[in-house]
């Protein structure tokens, strides 16, 4: 019986010691004298929104409710009070009045108002009943009463500011950050007109920080930060320009104000943030002294309905606060702070320390990587349809156990591997095995030519014979028909005008110009003075169009050409002759490129030869070239001028007899006059097509 006894005794003693041990891990709850029963919402007589908070006791001190925009809420915390609702969401339909959050971490409760549009509060407290009364807001005001991150503390405490710095952010945003010694300050702020006001409530400020910063040069919507003194409080003066807003929060000692410009394009603003990774999430304020950072995550999983799971490792306090930022900037700064890290999947998001994370997931790979050692082998052909065996890589897709065997003549893959990398093969070459798709292009060649020429002339003459004494005198156009005059004969040969300037025939027309003959005075004795004026004009208006057309696939470079090749001979070295062949031809050369969004982008070459007019016997004749070469991006059908010539040339030429062709009117009859004005203008037109499997055009 006596040693039953101690054996009963000493088990008991172990029992207790055990107990007590147990007892000191377990951290104490917080005290709560007061709980949160029920929540009811209703309309007034007035056209108000009551919201009724039932409570087992009276609270000591009525809340007071901060506003928030963007998106429109009110909350309030009631202190030393627990939920006892059993939910921590109520959906309402009364008015604006959407829903309300019910959040409680430690000894304090979060009672959350989402509203439809802002709206001014009053809150009352009767007995065990605190009534929160709802009132449409007047439409001149724009903007909530001053915001408040931190509320006031009921001890005061003493705070100084340690540094006051300045920077701007990769997206051209300026941060104010400010460095204190207490992490538990009380911090106000808010707007007034232009000016943004933050008021550090039972602060110091070292003379060193009185100070106006000039901010203007690195290109942020903050131009002045002023710092002074007021009273036990420090007050900064923060003067933006332009379209803004701002966000603040607060983690451990540190405050950051941020101010970022805004656009006038909404939709860019959200581009621009998924495409450098932004934060996207409904926005939210947190208000946290040493609170466990376990009720933190479980205060962002109520308020996005997402489910977040913590590793058992995951722990500690912190003390933060964030005004209005995105939930998911606000998760991203807990775990940061922490040293943790997440993975999501759909729906949850697991957290864990970054150690625990990264060993888990090489775990993970490790058990990957034994699987496919371990795993069977199987085989499977694979018949390629459009592409040959021998133009697809299979580098880095096979295992260290893979093998794989091309056959060229039936045009297949024969591969033997794990069945997970055989389906990864079987992806590729489900990808890379595809129709080569065709493009048709063509090139139209226009040549435009305008030619004009105008050429006016007379031809002027004079007969006379007289008698000078016993000499005969004769005028003629001629020597002969002079001399034949003067000897009394009749005149001789049909030319026989003194001035012979006319009109030139046109190059390449049958004829001669146009031509009036007159007579214009008849003397005694057979003396004629006769006139021919003449005249042409040439207006010549051609085209000449070519048209070559090549169809290629994909990548692949094509040529069309026609045209002459012309012989010449040249020397070579050892002091004979060669024949040389030179092209003169319509030639297109083009190497087309399919784009993602079904554009096309083509190197391009066109040219156009022709053979020109011999310069001499003894010479082969020249070559007249037209070449383009570029590189455009052309949409499919789609037609685009790609190069254009344009030439003018003007002549005028004047013959005339020297003092007479001067004269005033008579001088016409004298000279000859040509005006020549050609115009030729060479544009090239590309139109590419790209051609379905049918060798149809899309």
């Amino acid at each position: 019986m006596r040693k039953k006894f101690l054996i009963y005794v000493i088990v008991l003693i172990i029992f207790l010691s055990n107990g007590l041990i147990f007892a000191q891990q377990i951290p104490s709850s917080p005290t709560l004298f007061n709980t949160l029963r029920s929540i009811n919402a209703s309309n007034g007589q007035s056209g108000e929104i009551v919201v009724k908070l039932t409570l087992d006791q009276t609270l000591p001190v009525t809340p007071v409710g901060v506003s928030l925009n963007n998106p429109s809420r009110i909350y309030f915390d009631l202190n030393q009070v627990g939920s006892g609702l059993g939910k921590n969401y109520q959906e309402t339909l009364e008015g604006d009045l959407r829903s309300i959050n019910v959040v409680q971490v430690g000894d304090r409760t979060r009672v959350v108002l989402n509203l439809v549009k802002p709206m001014q509060h009053d809150i009352q407290m009767r007995d065990n009943v605190l009534l929160v009364k709802l009132v449409a807001s007047p439409a001149k005001e724009t903007r909530a009463s001053p915001i408040r991150i931190v509320e006031a503390s009921s001890q005061k405490q003493i705070n100084t500011l340690r540094d006051v710095d300045f920077r701007r952010g990769t997206l051209g945003e300026g941060r104010v950050m400010v460095d204190m010694t207490k992490t538990n300050a009380n911090v106000d702020v808010k707007q007034q007109g232009d000016v943004i006001l933050v008021d550090f409530a039972n602060t110091s400020l070292p003379d060193n920080l009185v100070r106006r910063l000039d901010v203007l040069d690195f290109a942020t919507p903050i131009q002045t930060i002023e710092t002074t003194r007021a009273g036990d409080n420090v007050r900064m003066v923060v003067k933006p320009h332009g379209r803004w807003e701002h966000s603040a929060r607060q983690s451990g000692s540190q405050f950051i104000l941020e101010v970022r410009a805004l656009s006038n394009d909404e939709e860019e603003i959200e581009k621009r943030k998924r495409a450098t990774g932004g934060y996207t999430g409904e926005r939210l304020s947190l208000n946290f002294q040493d609170v466990e950072v376990r009720a933190i995550l479980q205060v962002i999983a109520d308020f996005t309905n997402i489910n977040i799971i913590a590793s058992d490792s995951v722990g500690g306090n912190l003390t933060l606060r964030l005004k209005d930022v995105p939930w998911d900037q606000a998760l991203d700064i807990v775990l940061q702070v922490h040293g943790l890290d997440k993975r999501r999947a759909g729906n949850v998001i697991f957290v864990a320390p970054r150690k625990e994370m990264a060993d888990r997931e090489l775990l993970d790979l490790e058990a990957q990587l034994q699987i496919a050692e371990m795993e069977p082998l199987r085989s499977e052909i694979f018949h390629l349809n459009h592409r040959r065996v021998n133009s697809v890589s299979f580098e880095g897709m096979l295992s260290k156990r893979g093998t794989i065997t091309l056959d060229e003549i039936s045009n297949t893959v024969t591969i033997t591997d794990i069945p997970t990398r055989l389906t990864e093969i079987r992806k590729r070459i489900e990808r890379l095995d595809v129709y080569e798709r065709q493009v048709m292009i063509e090139a139209r060649i226009v040549e435009a030519v305008d030619t004009f020429s105008r050429s006016l002339g007379a031809r002027f003459g004079v007969q006379n014979a007289t008698n000078l004494g016993s000499q005969g005198l004769g005028i003629s156009g001629n020597l002969a028909g002079s001399s034949t005059l003067a000897g009394g004969g009749p005149n001789a040969g049909p030319n026989n005008l003194n001035v012979n300037l006319p009109a030139a025939a046109a190059t390449g027309l049958l004829g001669g110009p146009a031509a009036l003959g007159l007579s214009l005075m008849k003397i005694n004795n057979g003396r004629l003075i006769n006139l021919e004026l003449s005249a042409l004009e040439t207006d010549n208006k051609g085209k000449v169009i070519a048209s070559p057309r090549v169809v290629t696939a994909h990548g692949i470079e094509a040529i069309i050409e026609q045209g002459d090749r012309i012989p010449y001979q040249q020397a070579t070295s050892s002091g004979a002759t060669s024949i040389r062949f030179m092209d003169a031809t319509l030639k297109l050369k083009v190497k087309p490129l399919i784009t993602y969004n079904g554009q096309i982008d083509m190197e391009l070459s066109v040219n156009q030869d022709r053979i020109g007019a011999p310069l001499n016997q003894f010479l082969p004749p020249p070559i007249n070239t037209k070449q383009v070469t570029t590189k455009i991006l052309v949409e499919n059908g789609g037609t685009v001028v790609i190069g254009g010539i344009f030439g003018r040339e003007e002549n005028v030429v004047v013959n005339k007899v020297p003092l007479l062709g001067d004269i005033p009117v008579i001088g016409h009859l004298f000279r000859n006059t040509v005006r020549v004005d050609n115009k030729r203008e060479l544009l090239i037109f590309v139109t590419p097509r790209i051609l379905s499997e049918t060798m149809n055009i899309q």
